[in-house]
């Protein structure tokens, strides 16, 4: 994971002082490698102790391995997205073209980030239950209610027994009742959901297979699951819901689909077929 990734994956974790850290480098990842740990430490009106728990709680050894693992992946991001990926926040001072373009290299960043670190082995693990599913229950609240239709609507349209639960208590009344071979996926972005842990938690408690999908692998709905494919995604403060959070998360859903899919490939292409007849008949 990367530096400023692994930021928006901790944040639900920080302290007030570190918290602001962690909002200065939000902003303008550029000041770690244009400040001193003291000169940091009193723009964010902390203690260098604080700058150095701040690298800690991040997996580093200290303030010179934040610069240099920073500077070599802001550079690399620079070459590969382009300068507007530096400071990813929505300033209002940006042209409509800088937005966009912001956005638009946040989402790209977010995918490439989230397939590369993706932990194959559980991915192949939760494909296999799946596709031995006899119940698939999918639940998410708010914009991950979203991505979890998704997936619904997918897996519908190859014939899984799958169910998208409305709110919580239809999700805590399936997950307690778990029939064998039930997959329960909860989706929550922060891994904060109280919702969503108790979903899982319900749903482990009685035989199915909990897999969280979220960006935060430390948080409660990561630890509670059997299961956990993590997402990487840099959130802009201006926005009304997830969105960058959300395509990271939708990339996944379809890794999920494809790999259920490959494992019957001919059913799949038939049940894809009818279903496509069925809803656009008459085109050829």
């Amino acid at each position: 994971m990367g530096i400023q990734s692994a930021i928006e994956a901790s944040s639900a974790r920080f302290t007030p002082a570190t918290g602001r850290i962690a909002a200065a480098i939000r902003e303008n990842p550029a000041i770690v490698l244009d400040k001193t740990i003291s000169e940091l430490a009193a723009a964010c009106h902390t203690s260098v102790a604080s700058v150095v728990r701040f690298c800690r709680a991040l997996g580093l050894s200290g303030y010179a391995q934040l610069r240099m693992s920073l500077a070599t992946e802001l550079g690399r991001e620079s070459a590969q997205y382009g300068a507007m990926t530096l400071g990813a926040e929505i300033a209002r001072s940006d042209t409509l073209q800088a937005m966009v373009g912001k956005i638009a290299s946040l989402e790209m960043l977010a995918i490439d980030e989230t397939v590369s670190s993706l932990d194959f082995s559980a991915l192949e693990r939760v494909v296999t239950a799946l596709d031995a599913a006899q119940r698939i229950l999918l639940f998410g609240i708010g914009a991950s209610q979203f991505v979890a239709q998704d997936l619904h609507h997918k897996l519908i349209r190859v014939g899984r027994n799958a169910f998208l639960l409305a709110d919580s208590h239809e999700a805590w009344s399936a997950a307690l009742l778990s029939p064998d071979r039930t997959v329960a996926l909860g989706f929550s972005h922060s891994g904060e959901t109280a919702d969503t842990v108790r979903f899982l938690d319900l749903a482990r408690q009685n035989g199915a297979l909990t897999v969280a999908i979220t960006g935060a692998p430390a948080s409660p709905v990561a630890r509670i699951a059997d299961e956990r494919l993590i997402t990487h995604a840099r959130e802009s403060t201006l926005r009304a819901g997830a969105m960058v959070s959300r395509i990271a998360q939708l990339a996944l859903v379809d890794c999920l689909f494809l790999g259920v899919a490959r494992l019957r490939y001919e059913e799949t292409v038939v049940a894809l077929q009818r279903t496509r007849d069925v809803t656009h008949p008459g085109r050829g």
